[in-house]
């Protein structure tokens, strides 16, 4: 089961500003998916510490496609986002994924981010038993 901590005053004063800079934008118009990265997610891993050794953060351009076939199905991608533990090696000697992060732009429901993360996700776990993901389109 899983227990975090409650928030501090500054981290909800941090959230309260994250907030508040995408609400800035998105009462203009939709927000694209890379400006709801820099809004909303970069920030909100910078607090929760994903910035810090041994994570390190992937990005898109970086990151080797994923092609999963299934009988006639097939979907290829990349993650946009991959937070990874350098210092702790699976049994396929890759890195162990911590957080997989897929998002949308502000206009999307951020639900069909799902199954494209769902499919990374359950990717990586040939080699490892979990995995954080999280979708979003900045207002979810």
């Amino acid at each position: 089961m899983l227990s975090l901590e409650p928030l501090t005053e500054f981290e909800r004063q941090e959230v309260l500003q994250i907030r508040t800079y995408f609400d800035n934008y998105i009462i203009e118009s939709k927000v694209l998916e890379g400006l709801v990265k820099a809004l909303t997610v970069f920030p909100l891993m910078r607090l929760a510490g994903f910035y810090r050794s041994p994570i390190k953060i992937v990005l898109e351009e970086n990151i080797a496609d994923i092609v999963i076939e299934d009988e006639d199905t097939k979907v290829t991608g990349r993650l946009d986002i991959l937070a990874v533990n350098k210092a702790k090696l699976n049994a396929a000697k890759s890195y162990f994924w911590v957080l997989v992060i897929e998002s949308k732009n502000s206009g999307i429901d951020v639900f069909e981010g799902l199954p494209q993360l769902l499919i990374y996700a359950y990717d990586c776990l040939k080699n490892q038993e979990s995995v954080w993901g999280l979708t979003t389109n900045g207002r979810a």
